[in-house]
């Protein structure tokens, strides 16, 4: 069975939105920038190398399909595009970036189908807030990585949401840069 893994970027204070210049208008949109290194892009190239689909929230997928499909010619970009996408969403009427399909419906029960499907790889969920709040809610998660930078916003949308989860600490990485990666399994 493939694990969901949760990855997410988060400043000091909770806060994710706009973590990379998206155009969004967001105050401190692209906060994350400055932070990333060789050691960091490692981490992240090894997390995606480690997948074999995504699992994505309209918003984010929305976000994704507009900036992803231009960068090609390297091994990470060239295995984001490539890889199957699902995106959850009653709204999303056609997903066109490469290897993309839209759950619309029974998203619990599709989503833990999608777990049962072959693969030998986790299913990333990066970014997509509401998504996350839902398989949390739902026991479906079983693993979340927290980014965590070395930075207070005071504004912003925060990760979590009416959601109560209790969390073993797996891991934890430091990296130069100041950014604490943090893996977390959900305590069943």
């Amino acid at each position: 069975m493939r694990r969901i893994v949760v990855t997410e970027f988060v400043s000091l204070d909770g806060v994710f939105e706009a973590p990379g210049p998206d155009g969004s208008g967001f105050k401190y949109e692209g906060w994350t920038m400055g932070f990333n290194n060789e050691e960091f892009i490692k981490f992240k190239s090894e997390e995606l190398m480690s997948a074999d689909a995504q699992l994505l929230g309209r918003v984010t997928y929305e976000g994704f399909a507009q900036a992803w499909p231009e960068r090609t010619g390297d091994p990470f970009s060239d295995k984001f595009n490539a890889m199957p996408k699902y995106v959850v969403s009653s709204t999303l009427k056609k997903a066109e970036w490469n290897n993309s399909h839209i759950i619309k419906k029974d998203f619990a029960k599709e989503i833990a189908r999608l777990k049962e499907d072959e693969g030998e790889g986790d299913i990333l969920v990066n970014g997509s807030g509401q998504l996350v709040n839902f398989l949390f809610v739902e026991g479906l998660v079983e693993e979340l990585r927290l980014l965590v930078y070395p930075v207070v916003l005071g504004t912003g949308k925060r990760l979590f949401k009416n959601t109560h989860v209790k969390l073993k600490l797996i891991e934890s990485t430091s990296f130069q840069t100041g950014i604490l990666a943090l893996r977390y399994e959900p305590m069943r």
